[in-house]
């Protein structure tokens, strides 16, 4: 029942199907720049009854509109006109986006109350630092940052309807599909501003395959066949990617990378003001999506510490939006992860205890790895472990830092430091396909920096005089760990690197010297 899923913690596939769900009832409207909120709905309402909506700035002022019944849209649809097409010819695709204007706009203005507007991007680091200095312990500042960054509901709801918009051009071809998001905008850890990880799905057509196995006859699709599953996701994403090039109103800049090992199609979608991959259904990154979901709803501590560690990694230039040799987010989450899982009382369990307590619907083995594990919170044990994140931010920078990456690897399956398989520099196990390493493109230079600054990281923690420099007006805690380490900290830096390889230490230093300047910029700018 609907009022027992309220009082436990929602699973993740409840929480898709919910938002999918809000998101077929949604349209979205582009208003005028002078609007009169009580005259949109009340011309609204007369289409249906209006359960939630929200304005946002993106080129101009935006609505998103949620009705309680989805008949509402259609009705709004049969009263919507077409664009005059006086320069531009139009293509006649009829979307759930619409420009609402004011007829006779000078008599309007009587009641002018300014609109509440949505944030849909976080504050940038140097305003961030401001309010850090305010707080009064490390753990306030990291829940500061943790709220500065994290998707509010108004944009996850926006994320929904960028989906639910792409699966109207889907269903045109594929009438069963359905559009979801996965990665960062669903596994708790996304931070406002990032991409929209998108998958084609036709695996709820699953569901008719049952119903035939009865009786003394079968009776199937005749499809057509391809010689790989591979050139079938490359011409289903070549034909949807022309489609919303050519037909989709405001996707812009639609580029198809079919070649790549995950072929996908890259668009810039206007309306929403997102950038979105849109790639076929990949069964195992849902699980890591989950995974991720179920681990960031355990404790709270778990996404105060992983938002902490990016938002650090990425002033310090150790991760970057490019594809290259240095750490991606994922592998700094996992990294976080197998911290929490070593801690004494652990604060999350491993993924082999998950496994213990799935069920039968929690089954899933996914191109022979088996990838199950407990969807239902309620059956986690809470942990035993009362460590405040003021610890856990200077245990995670002393564990890392001292870490024997050359010898081992980190295995989230087990939670234990495990020989490596092989000599990457950095080994994380992928946690379903457990051959694989998913840090694999890291290098030794981009390592050793990393191992550098947790080391710069904990001494600076550790040294630190929090009321001298909350009287001097100088940054402290978190605040002082999210500037970019200067020229002034090389000599000292040279002494606690000891241990790590010369023959990077020079090109180490250069890269800092670089990245002052480039990484403040990169940050704020990101």
């Amino acid at each position: 029942t609907d009022a027992e899923v309220s009082t436990r913690k929602k699973t993740f596939a409840e929480v898709q199907t919910e938002r999918l769900d809000q998101a077929e009832r949604t349209v979205l409207i582009k208003c005028p720049s002078k609007l009169n909120e009580k005259k949109l709905l009340q011309y609204l309402a007369s289409h249906g009854n209006v359960k939630s909506h929200f304005f946002f700035e993106n080129r101009g002022i935006s609505a998103l509109i949620e009705f309680s019944e989805k008949s509402s849209i259609a009705s709004l649809q049969d009263a919507v006109g077409i664009p005059s097409a006086s320069e531009h010819h139009v293509v006649p695709f009829k979307s759930r986006l619409f420009t609402f204007t004011l007829k006779n706009p000078v008599s309007q203005h009587v009641e002018e109350t300014p609109l509440h507007l949505s944030p849909q991007c976080h504050i940038p680091v140097k305003d961030l630092i401001g309010k850090l200095c305010l707080a009064d312990s490390i753990s306030s500042q990291m829940y500061i940052l943790l709220n500065e960054y994290q998707l509010t509901e108004e944009n996850i709801k926006l994320r929904f309807l960028a989906c639910s918009l792409v699966r109207d051009f889907a269903r045109a071809y594929f009438p069963d599909s359905t559009v979801k998001p996965f990665g960062s905008s669903v596994n708790t850890f996304g931070k406002l501003g990032s991409d929209v990880d998108m998958f084609l799905d036709f695996h709820d057509t699953g569901k008719h395959a049952t119903k035939m196995k009865k009786g003394p006859f079968e009776m199937e699709y005749q499809m057509k066949r391809l010689p790989s599953e591979r050139l079938a996701t490359q011409r289903i994403l070549s034909v949807i990617g022309d489609c919303l090039d050519n037909f989709g109103p405001g996707c812009a800049n639609v580029q198809k990378i079919l070649n790549a090992r995950c072929p996908l199609v890259k668009f810039s979608h206007q309306p929403t003001g997102f950038q979105c991959d849109l790639s076929v259904s990949n069964s195992i990154a849902i699980r890591s999506s989950e995974l991720l979901y179920i681990y960031g709803c355990l404790d709270s501590r778990v996404r105060a510490l992983v938002f902490t560690i990016r938002c650090w990694a990425r002033v310090h230039g150790l991760t970057n939006s490019a594809p290259g040799t240095w750490i991606t987010n994922f592998s700094l989450t996992m990294m976080v992860m197998f911290f929490l899982q070593r801690r004494s009382p652990p604060i999350i369990p491993t993924l082999d205890q998950l496994k213990e307590l799935a069920g039968d619907k929690d089954k899933h083995i996914i191109g022979g790895y088996d990838c199950s594990f407990v969807s239902d919170l309620g059956k986690i044990k809470p942990t035993k472990n009362t460590e405040t994140l003021d610890v856990l931010l200077g245990e995670f920078f002393e564990y890392f830092g001292n870490f024997d990456f050359r010898k081992n690897s980190i295995n989230l399956r087990k939670g234990k430091e495990v020989n490596k398989p092989e000599s990457s520099p950095l080994y994380i196990w992928n946690p379903f396909e457990q051959d694989l390493n998913i840090s694999k493109n890291v290098n030794q230079p981009q390592l050793e920096k990393f191992i550098a600054m947790a080391r710069e990281s904990a001494w600076i923690l550790q040294k630190e005089d929090k009321t001298q420099q909350m009287i001097n007006k100088e940054p402290w805690g978190l605040a002082a760990l999210l500037i970019p380490f200067g020229k002034n900290n090389s000599s000292k830096m040279k002494n606690r690197m000891k241990g790590i390889g010369s023959e990077t230490i020079r090109s180490l230093l250069d890269s800092l010297k670089l990245n002052n300047a480039s990484s403040q910029q990169k940050a704020v700018g990101k």
